[in-house]
């Protein structure tokens, strides 16, 4: 009698790199015949891919743990969180496996030894599409370039979870690519822990890709990902950027329209003392110097970040600073968050820690200011012709993103009552109204 193929539940909580791993787990469940299903009641076992890099993150991999237990019994732990096994096995014990980030085969593994399986091969049905198994919409990718980080920031422990900086080849990752878009994938987002870094820990090895050489290297990775796809090249995205000086050489090639004018950069703050504190790049001034010649080579250049409010040791002073940095840099996209103690972090141990009322407040006042300017960025585009890419169609119309807006972290372009397009169509339209986060237009 033919064994029926088990069913598997999979979560994926955190980041888009961890999206990725996900990704590549259900390839290699899918590739090995089990069925993915979406709820509890239908899966013989579930995998939980956990974020653990705040307590926040943390928690919540805990509980959606202990849902999975009291829902279905058979559960499997792997990603950021299960780098330490008993942060898991201390509170919810009965798990089936403990792992940490991207332990695709480890994965695998524990499942077939929990749940057995041996597929009969046919491979007239037996397949897996060539880019394997996605869990973000068919127009996009995210692009995996590096796992790991060479930088000790006082406040993260990603190093410590995921391990130093190990870049992919990058035939490999261009040939990714190729196969992303032959599949209908129209915008590419590449992701990493430090994506300026790409190809250090290699000493930029070439490498090849249908017979032309690849550096491992961001300004070579970036040239040939722009002449990916026959007909029309892919949008490509640069997320977690760090402001490495070989960055300007990035800025001529979105210029010249080789890759989409947005950067993602984590400045994290604005006063030279808080970021030695957190062991990051201190001279402010230099950073609105290239911000300022970024802007001059690429005026439609958008540029995202994040920042830390309420760091231990940020004085009323230190906050002004940051204030004034955002006000003279006019960043297009910003978002923030109160420092939290990651167990682990050196941070914890720096002294005056910022009251959490305080903390709070300055997120307020932080957040305020940049509302502001990101509302006046907005309402300048008001009148212009834009491209955009759409992510959404239902009966009230469109919604989609321009070029400077990555999914689900920056802002929408909403197109009411047109119904015509399709998701994945990249269309111009003419913007007529703007506000604080969003635009509103309509095809040209």
């Amino acid at each position: 009698m033919k064994q029926t193929a088990p069913k598997i539940g999979f979560i994926s909580l955190g980041c888009p790199k961890a999206l990725v791993d996900s990704e590549l787990i259900l390839t290699e469940l899918k590739t090995n015949g089990y069925e993915i299903v979406p709820t509890y009641q239908d899966a013989d076992m579930v995998v939980v891919n956990t974020c653990g890099f705040i307590d926040a993150a943390k928690k919540e991999s805990l509980d959606t743990i202990g849902e999975a237990l009291n829902n279905n019994g058979k559960v499997i732990v792997t990603g950021c969180m299960g780098a330490t096994e008993s942060d898991i096995t201390d509170v919810h014990p009965s798990v089936l496996d403990v792992s940490g980030p991207h332990a695709y085969e480890h994965v695998l593994g524990a499942v077939k030894q929990h749940l057995p399986y041996e597929k009969e091969y046919n491979p007239h049905i037996d397949l897996v599409p060539p880019q394997g198994i996605k869990l973000t919409p068919r127009h996009y990718a995210y692009l995996k370039i590096s796992e790991g980080c060479n930088h000790r920031c006082s406040f993260c422990i990603i190093p410590s979870m995921r391990g130093d900086l190990v870049s992919r080849p990058a035939n490999e990752v261009v040939a990714e690519a190729q196969g992303l878009v032959a599949s209908g994938v129209k915008e590419l987002l590449v992701i990493s822990q430090d994506t300026s870094a790409y190809g250090v820990d290699t000493k930029y090895r070439t490498t090849f890709h249908n017979g032309q050489p690849v550096k491992t290297k961001m300004l070579d990775l970036c040239e040939a990902l722009s002449q990916v796809g026959d007909d029309q090249s892919p949008w490509v995205r640069l997320h977690y950027v760090y402001p490495y000086p070989h960055v300007d050489n990035i800025i001529p090639m979105m210029s010249e329209g080789k890759i989409l004018p947005y950067l993602d950069i984590p400045f994290q703050h604005g006063a030279p003392k808080i970021l030695k504190a957190m062991k990051r790049p201190g001279s402010i001034n230099n950073t609105l110097s290239r911000i300022k010649k970024w802007r001059e080579t690429c005026s439609d250049l958008t540029i995202r970040s994040t920042f830390i409010v309420g760091f231990p040791g940020e004085t009323d002073d230190d906050f002004k600073q940051l204030l004034d940095f955002i006000d003279q840099a006019q960043l297009d996209r910003v978002g923030a968050f109160t420092y939290s103690p990651v167990e682990g972090a050196p941070a914890n141990n720096l002294a005056n820690p910022v009251a959490d009322e305080v903390k709070e407040e300055r997120l307020a006042e932080f957040m305020a200011l940049q509302a502001e300017i990101s509302t006046a960025k907005l309402a300048r585009k008001v009148g212009s012709t834009i491209d955009v890419i759409i992510d959404e169609v239902d009966n009230d119309g469109a919604i989609g993103r321009s070029k400077a807006d990555a999914p689900e972290i920056d802002g929408l372009v909403y197109l009411n009552e047109e119904t015509n397009h399709s998701v994945g169509d990249i269309v111009q339209v003419k913007v007529h109204a703007s506000d604080e986060h969003d635009l509103w237009a309509n095809k040209a």
